[in-house]
């Protein structure tokens, strides 16, 4: 299993969810709303999931062994971290242009 894409779908900074992210596999299988959270220690992975009848969630979609839950964390993780990368300097550049003003 090789995870081909990722893509960030969007970015929060408020309350504890971070991102919202979709990956491919394979370039042949898309897993959408998965989510970026910060927990109390450190951030992680929540796969996409449905309430049942009894208020109970339950991921329609996981990893079933920690090796593959583990390449999808740091693969994920890594494409989040590279995008807030990515808008910092975005942001940077553009506050320099504006005080060059």
């Amino acid at each position: 299993m090789e995870i081909t894409d990722v893509k960030i779908r969007k970015i929060m900074s408020e309350g504890r969810l971070r991102a919202v992210v979709s990956l491919t596999i394979d370039d042949m299988l898309a897993v959408h709303d998965i989510k970026v959270v910060q927990g109390d220690e450190r951030l992680f992975v929540a796969m996409p999931s449905r309430k049942d009848e009894n208020g109970v969630f339950r991921d329609i979609v996981h990893p079933i062994s920690p090796s593959a839950r583990k390449l999808f964390e740091e693969t994920i993780l890594d494409a989040y971290e590279r995008q807030l990368a990515v808008m910092e300097a975005e942001e940077a550049e553009s506050n320099s242009d504006e005080a060059e003003e």
